[in-house]
């Protein structure tokens, strides 16, 4: 376009909103404006006329932006003294979430191991038999292998599993690092279960493990009291029945005392007074030297805890499907785990 033509163009402009403003500022003033056009004329215009010439691309220039900085501040004026905000008014409803209640108890749980010295470990979900099975003391003929209960994969000519328990990371970390060690591993397992209000086909263990000399079954008990009276309440108590693990001997299964009925008897302590919430107890010596650690000079103790156990105690859900579901109006029900 020509000198004469942008002239009568922005003689001609009307800025009525921020959009038209945007506009123009783009077309006048922007990286690709229409005046770059006329400078780059320059060279093409004779010696004794490109003063003129380029006195007038800059009084153009010089026009734009004058329009647009006095057509910016008289919007802003506007803006500014417009009707004053309501401060009274209530705050409408923000559409915010919440955390998983699963999430909220892991993380729970996972702030009390860490005030005594745990640390988190991971490990992968599939996994093979050596990490999942056999550095853990399973027997080959073990019920756990079938396939009743695990989920194989076939790879190659190499099977694999998806991970029945975190007692895996375990394995990889007593692999990797010399004691003492004193790690948590949380974490999704799978088990080949019919799913129903009381079982599914996976779900979310949290377990731990402390190994370094002269560790006892006393210093297995004491964290566990210390970790059931940080999560249920000062006043809970514990109780270890002796149970069988392959990968632990002693073994023991925990249970708390129920704080919905003060351990006097209930509907869902089914009146005993007790909550089971763990299995636990000392690492076998074959487990320790499978992992290359010395039984003679090392003890440790495990214990897991299954993630949906512990949330179905704390927020009284008893169908263990609705975790999975992504139902809204279920979820909603825990936005004051927010932070």
């Amino acid at each position: 376009m020509s000198i004469e033509e942008l002239s009568l163009e922005l003689n001609s402009v009307q800025l009525q909103d921020e959009q038209a403003l945007e506009q123009f500022r783009i077309r006048f003033l922007g990286s690709k404006n229409v005046l770059k056009d006329l400078y780059a004329a320059i060279k093409d215009i004779p010696n004794d006329q490109k003063r003129a010439y380029g006195q007038q691309v800059n009084a153009l220039k010089e026009q734009a932006e004058q329009i647009f900085h006095g057509a910016k501040a008289a919007m802003t004026e506007v803006r500014s003294t417009g009707p004053a905000a309501d401060l009274s008014k209530p705050v409408g409803d923000s559409k915010v979430g919440a955390h998983h209640p699963l999430s909220l108890i892991r993380r729970e749980i996972i702030e009390i191991f860490n005030r005594v010295g745990f640390v988190v470990s991971e490990g992968p979900e599939i996994e093979d038999d050596w990490h999942n099975f056999s550095a853990l003391n399973f027997a080959p003929e073990h019920p756990a292998r079938d396939m009743q209960d695990t989920f194989f994969i076939q790879k190659g000519a190499q099977e694999l599993a998806l991970r029945t328990h975190t007692s895996s990371v375990q394995v990889r970390v007593m692999e990797n690092q010399a004691p003492p060690i004193r790690t948590i591993s949380p974490g999704r397992v799978y088990r080949n279960e019919a799913i129903s209000a009381r079982a599914h086909c996976f779900f979310h263990q949290v377990e731990g493990l402390y190994i370094d000399k002269n560790v006892s079954f006393a210093d297995l008990k004491q964290t566990l009291l210390y970790f059931a009276q940080a999560l249920f309440g000062t006043d809970t108590q514990i109780r270890l029945r002796p149970s069988y693990f392959p990968f632990t001997e002693p073994s023991a299964e925990v249970d708390v005392s129920c704080s919905l009925c003060a351990a006097k008897g209930c509907n869902v302590c089914k009146y005993t007074g007790w909550l089971e919430i763990m299995g636990c107890g000392m690492v076998d010596p074959n487990v320790l030297e499978a992992c290359g650690i010395d039984s003679q000079t090392y003890a440790g103790f495990a214990f897991g805890m299954g993630v949906e156990r512990i949330a179905q105690l704390k927020f009284r859900v008893s169908d263990l499907r609705l975790y999975s579901e992504n139902d809204a109006r279920f979820l909603r029900q825990f936005k004051s785990g927010i932070v």
